[in-house]
């Protein structure tokens, strides 16, 4: 049997890549949030935020972190949104059909979920060391590709995370295998607490920080070159002169929630914040 087939890099990404313009706000009535350092007031879930205009654009989106809504800036649908407005509901929107409210709000962190999982699955299969598990990557791919196609109200998306995991993990291991840098501190090691951590300047090529707390983090300097970073915590992390251009699994979230410069170096398919320093 041919191994399944998975729209190259640039389809990939265009299909994870969020578009407004294409949704109908979901993520600002769907989620709930709290009065906290990220966000400026209170929102129950299922209520439209007070900013979400009547064409489901946001009032405020060029001065979010001005406003107080940090974590509106650091917020990434992958594209789910659209997804299940242009094709879940085939362009329907939860105002005209309110029927619709439950379901689409349901499903907007399930797709979310599992876009991210395809996320990580398109970067693995764009690392040429994991050439060996190519083929399970794809066959993961495709399955997790499938199931956002049709009802997600079903599924249980820690129970499809922990499947792929293990796959992820072993990308991982083939791509750093030879690069770990020598002399790592014990501690910088996967799901290690270094909130606030010193590690300025610090050679931590090809460490496994998968699901590291680097809160407020001083990576200023440090050589990050293929660092597993998938799922770490890097929020208010000094990235400024870091060299992350060949870090795993890294996503845009994780650089918007981070403090960086010019001179931090990025995977080629991420953005450079706006709030960085210049």
């Amino acid at each position: 049997m041919p191994p399944p087939t998975v729209p190259s890099r640039e389809d990939r990404r265009e299909l994870l890549r969020a578009d407004c313009s294409r949704c109908a706000g979901l993520c600002c009535v769907a989620l709930a949030f709290a009065r906290s350092a990220d966000f400026a007031i209170d929102k129950p879930a299922g209520d439209p935020c007070v900013h979400l205009g009547e064409d489901f654009g946001c009032g405020i989106h060029d001065r979010l972190r001005p406003r107080g809504f940090k974590g509106c800036d650091v917020f990434d649908c992958y594209g789910a949104g659209q997804k299940i407005v242009q094709t879940t509901v085939a362009g329907r929107d939860w105002r005209r059909h309110p029927e619709l409210r439950a379901a689409m709000f349901a499903a907007l962190p399930l797709v979310r979920g599992l876009h991210e999982l395809l996320w990580y699955l398109g970067e693995a299969l764009d690392l040429p060391e994991a050439g060996p598990v190519h083929g399970e990557l794809a066959g993961a791919y495709a399955r997790i590709s499938a199931l956002t196609d049709g009802d997600v109200a079903g599924i249980d998306l820690d129970e499809v995370r922990a499947g792929v995991a293990p796959l992820l993990a072993r990308a991982s291991a083939l791509a750093r295998a030879g690069r770990q840098a020598r002399g790592l501190p014990a501690r910088v090691r996967r799901g290690a607490d270094l909130v606030g951590a010193p590690l300025a300047g610090r050679d931590l090529r090809g460490a496994d920080l998968r699901g590291a707390l680097l809160i407020a983090a001083d990576l200023s300097g440090a050589d990050l070159r293929h660092a597993d970073l998938i799922g770490a915590d890097l929020r208010d992390a000094d990235l400024c002169g870091a060299d992350l251009g060949s870090a795993l699994f890294l996503t845009q979230p994780q650089v918007t929630a981070a403090r960086g410069d010019a001179a931090t170096r990025l995977p080629a398919s991420l953005e450079r914040p706006g709030h960085w320093e210049r």
